[in-house]
């Protein structure tokens, strides 16, 4: 499996995870340290792992509500063997989010280090 691939995979597994609300699959996605924030909300949003995924346990998943999947992945970029931007787009209930994920390659497996997103509500 090529680096890409390995990539693309970690990608979609995040997608997954945030479609079923699924923080097992978010674990595999996210390396343990990773930072979450947006300065979409005010004060800036930062969040660590455990913050982060006990909000997503209590979500009501997009899949429980049969919402379309939207998820895009527009870019990804190496900058070298162990560290990868992804630029990805998806969508949870009426906001699109764009997401700008750093991802590292620790003991040979890729995960995502920092997630900083912007948020826009998307016309119905």
């Amino acid at each position: 499996m090529s680096e890409f691939d390995a990539v693309t995979g970690v990608l979609e597994t995040y997608f997954d995870g945030l479609y079923h609300a699924d923080i097992g699959r978010l674990a595999i996605a996210f390396h343990p340290k990773a930072i979450y924030a947006t300065a979409d909300e005010i004060p800036l949003l930062y969040r660590t792992m455990d913050e982060y995924f006990r909000v997503v346990e209590k979500r009501e998943s997009p899949a429980s509500r049969a919402e379309p999947r939207r998820d895009v992945i527009n870019a990804i970029e190496f900058a070298g063997e162990n560290t990868a931007f992804a630029r990805v787009c998806c969508s949870i209930g009426s906001r699109d989010f764009i997401d700008f994920l750093t991802l590292v390659r620790t003991d040979g497996v890729w995960q995502i280090m920092a997630k900083v997103f912007q948020i826009t509500e998307r016309e119905t």
